[in-house]
């Protein structure tokens, strides 16, 4: 099978880290990196032997460079990185310990390169001619109405040329603000109408759409939903994951996969954790990778939930484990030192 051409729109981001679990209030450095939701799925698919590039814009500046230098480095093409502007997004990270979560603090949005793009920054139909599968974004989606238009538009040109287009819902309340539910809805349905794979869950569907469930368990509530939101959007897959964060800190992850009318269930996965920012999008990447293979349903959130588990051990948001290093993981058996 002829691999898949895949490209993702969103921003380049800056993440600027407090060392160990400092908060920046006693931190005298910071250690930077560049991810995002677009640079960790197409990084992590690259691993699994696919082409993959981000539609993104990047300053024209030595910042600018080095973020193009860390795309190379964890094999996203640049050919449709656009370089303009003089800012890009930047994410201060105090990592947690104990009983105190993790704390992400967003700088300079609105002013970044991507976010500032014009109305004729990307020549849309250019783009969907040389790709299959298109990944978008909610945290994309909340920036302005000039993302929302680029989003839009790219979904609708990859989907008249017979693509597949990916939409991980994503919601940050931090980005919409007050009321953020209300304004977001109408954004969120107009990519759900173009998307064929989904990255929700039930509270998705409770608090942005707007519906009501009869049951009060999480998964009851996901049995009850996931159905009528495929039926009314016309999604051909929709997954995403349950967490639980355990009283001694160790984190339970069981993730869900909905096609065909029918569910398949990961096995529940507890695991310590290093590093938890970026743990969603290696999901994504196991989710996708399982559909444009054909795996069974069972095999494919499997395979997503345990790709899940090491992002957790990993330092920075980027997942960086192949094929082989997950199938291990699968099996669920700790092992010693490889040599």
């Amino acid at each position: 099978m002829e691999a898949k051409r895949i490209a993702a729109f969103g921003e380049v981001m800056m993440r600027l880290q407090t060392p160990g679990c400092e908060l920046l209030t006693q931190a005298g450095s910071l250690a930077y990196s560049f991810s995002g939701t677009g640079v960790n799925v197409m990084s992590a698919l690259s691993r699994f032997g696919y082409s993959t590039s981000l539609i993104s814009r990047l300053p024209d500046n030595p910042l600018g460079d080095a973020a193009a230098a860390s795309l190379r480095k964890l094999g996203v093409m640049q050919d449709r990185l656009l370089r303009g502007g003089q800012y890009i997004g930047m994410y201060f990270l105090e990592k947690g310990f104990g009983s105190r979560p993790s704390r992400v603090t967003y700088s300079n949005r609105q002013e970044s390169s991507f976010n500032t793009a014009p109305a004729d920054a990307y020549h849309y139909e250019r783009i969907a001619a040389d790709i299959d599968v298109l990944h978008l974004c909610g945290i994309s989606l909340a920036m302005n109405d000039g993302v929302r238009l680029h989003m839009r538009k790219l979904a609708e040109a990859v989907k008249e040329r017979g693509g597949t287009i990916v939409f991980d819902c994503n919601y940050r309340p931090a980005l919409w603000g007050e009321g953020g539910y209300g304004a977001a809805k109408p954004h969120y349905e107009k990519l759900l109408q173009l998307a064929d794979m989904v990255m929700m869950n039930e509270r998705d569907a409770i608090h942005i759409l707007g519906m009501q469930a009869e049951a009060t368990e999480r998964e009851e509530q996901l049995k009850e939903l996931m159905p009528g939101v495929a039926g009314r959007y016309g999604i051909s897959v929709i997954a995403g994951t349950h967490r639980t964060v355990n009283a001694d800190q160790t984190h339970s992850l069981r993730g869900f996969l909905y096609k065909e009318q029918d569910f398949a269930f990961s096995p529940k996965r507890t695991f310590m954790v290093y590093d938890r920012i970026g743990a969603g999008d290696a999901y994504t990447s196991g989710i996708i990778h399982g559909e444009l293979q054909g795996f069974a349903a069972e095999r494919t959130v499997g395979f997503a939930a345990a790709a899940a588990v090491l992002a957790h051990t990993i330092a920075g948001d980027t997942p960086m484990s192949l094929e082989r290093d997950i199938v291990r993981a699968m099996a669920d058996t700790a092992s010693d030192v490889e040599r």
